[in-house]
């Protein structure tokens, strides 16, 4: 009876968050399996692996994959290098460092497309922009951040809105460092290299590796910024595997080559998942 009333209490929570999760599953298997546009409603014939054959094979999908992972290993290693970077400055006391806190953590909060917008329009316009402005008054020619560097503009975004969350879990880890130990390591000779290194680092090294995860999971369906900004152009150059699936769905209106290509995707956040999972497992043990 112990056992079984606090059961039956959480099982409409548990029934509900399942439903949440496998109806949509079912009904994308489902439509993977079937020949279903939007633009011909009425025709649901069976057709087997046909649709994800046709993703893997669309001209985009290699260069959508490897897009996806240089944005995914970009955006990561920007903001672990900075957040680290950043969090050592903010830790130590000096005036205002309340205030520098607030600015440092306040991007995290901009909703995608408006952060979208405010870089394609503020600062990355070759004519009024910020960076543009910048050139001319050293003499240097504007660059057309979103025409020539497409998928870089891209990451320089995802990476601005996503340091601030990085930043904010070293600056709460740092403040659990050993004081002590850092003075006696001062005290024994150790130089501010060495203290980052072997005392420092070694203490982030937990903090890292569940901002490394928790970058990794959401930054896989990063699509706000690419469709403001960029629209996967030119040509495929700033294309992910969440936009070609956006692409197939809405634009081409096969629901049936979006369903497959979203399983895909669900596969490919499992299996990254999973290695970031023991790879975390090891850093705690």
């Amino acid at each position: 009876m112990n056992r079984t009333l606090p059961r039956l209490l959480m099982a409409p929570a548990v029934v509900t968050l399942f439903l949440w999760m496998i109806v949509p599953l079912l009904m994308s298997i489902y439509f993977s399996l079937v020949r279903y546009n939007l633009m011909q409603p009425g025709e649901k014939d069976f057709i087997g692996l046909a649709n994800y054959e046709f993703f893997f094979t669309d001209p985009d999908f290699f260069a959508s994959v490897s897009n996806t992972l240089l944005l995914l290993g970009s955006v990561i290693a920007i903001t672990v290098v900075l957040g680290v970077g950043l969090a050592l400055l903010v830790n130590e006391a000096f005036p205002g460092r309340g205030l520098v806190r607030v600015l440092l953590i306040s991007p995290f909060f901009v909703m995608p497309t408006a952060n979208a917008l405010l870089w394609k329009h503020m600062m990355m316009n070759p004519v009024y922009g910020v960076l543009s402005q910048v050139a001319i008054f050293f003499g240097m020619t504007p660059v057309d951040w979103l025409t020539d560097l497409p998928l870089f503009s891209v990451i320089v975004m995802v990476a601005w809105q996503w340091l601030p969350f990085a930043c904010l879990i070293f600056i709460t880890s740092l403040q659990s460092l050993d004081r002590d130990q850092m003075e006696a390591a001062g005290m024994d000779g150790a130089n501010v290299f060495q203290k980052f290194w072997f005392l420092t680092l070694p203490h982030l090294g937990r903090p890292i590796a569940v901002v490394v995860m928790i970058e990794m999971i959401f930054l896989m369906s990063v699509f706000a910024e690419i469709f403001t900004t960029t629209g996967g152009g030119p040509g495929n150059a700033s294309t992910n595997v969440a936009f070609l699936i956006f692409k197939q769905a809405l634009m081409n209106f096969d629901v049936g080559v979006a369903s497959a290509g979203a399983l895909f995707a669900v596969v490919l956040a499992n299996i990254a998942a999973v290695f970031l999972i023991r790879m975390i497992g090891k850093n705690l043990d």
